[in-house]
């Protein structure tokens, strides 16, 4: 079992679990927006230098890059966050325009996106598509949510352990709490597992760490308690996950873990089954 190690170290490890939706279609949304949109368009024919400096001389405009390549307000802070340390669309731009727009090519193909939807005409069906696009947003999201499920799951599948998902397990006195991943046989649960991954902000973050504060509350001294969490959307919300943190350092669970660090999982996970002699 590896220790709690410094909590700046394990936010380092987070990184970002939903791919990027690339948008069909933009529509403006008001006279500021198709002003701005004019003065863009004269940018698209040079470098990412000039694109640098119209993204410096609009830093109060965080909406029509971020529309132009179908990224929410939230999402934009989120990933901000992430790569430049702030959430401010405003500061970053003005004090570093080139690697904000060098950043967005990269990431959300951001020149490319902008050419062909400002060269494009637009029919009813790119309007419906459009307005379609929060759903797809929202499921995509979901998505994010499953993926380190699945990732625990096959990790689980491989070794050849005996468990189930999305369930809850028994502890101290008959009571119950809920597991993302339960191991163990004839219904045992001997080592359990959490799955938190968000890259938006919200509740769920919170009820998230009350799940794992119940883990840890209502485990049996022979149980194992692990927690895998990944997604920036916990770096606005590091207080909830310094709460988690600190069950590990203070051994009321056993591992905390991201994607980047699942190599670890998984030695920890066979090593805790060999214990309870699953393997």
């Amino acid at each position: 079992m590896s220790d709690a190690g410094d909590f700046d170290d394990y936010l380092k490890t987070l990184g970002r679990l939903t791919s990027h939706v690339d948008p069909t279609a933009s529509t403006p949304e008001a006279e500021q927006i198709v002003e701005v949109v004019d003065t863009l368009t004269e940018v698209l024919d040079t470098d990412l230098t000039g694109l640098a400096v119209w993204a410096r001389d609009h830093a109060d405009e965080d909406s029509i890059l971020r529309l132009a390549v179908g990224l929410s307000q939230e999402k934009l802070r989120n990933n901000l966050h992430h790569k430049f340390g702030t959430s401010s669309w405003r500061k970053v731009a003005r004090t570093q325009p080139f690697e904000l727009v060098s950043w967005m090519d990269e990431e959300f193909d951001l020149v490319r996106t902008l050419r062909v939807q400002m060269d494009r005409t637009y029919t009813f069906a790119d309007i419906l598509i459009a307005r379609s696009g929060t759903r797809a947003t929202a499921t995509r999201a979901g998505e994010s949510g499953r993926r380190i499920e699945d990732e625990i799951e096959a990790i689980a599948s491989d070794l050849g352990l005996p468990y189930v998902t999305r369930s809850r397990f028994t502890g101290r006195g008959g009571r119950d709490a809920p597991a993302d991943l339960i191991v163990g046989r004839d219904g045992g649960a001997d080592i359990v597992v959490a799955a938190k991954g968000f890259d938006s902000t919200g509740s769920k973050l919170t009820d998230a760490v009350r799940e794992i504060e119940e883990m840890a509350e209502v485990r049996l001294p022979r149980q194992m308690v692990l927690a895998v969490i990944d997604g920036i959307g916990w770096k606005s919300r590091q207080a909830d996950l310094r709460r988690i943190h600190q069950l590990w350092a203070d051994h009321l669970i056993d591992g905390m873990y991201t994607l980047a660090t699942l190599d670890v999982f998984r030695d920890d996970l066979a090593e805790f089954a060999r214990l309870q002699r699953l393997l």
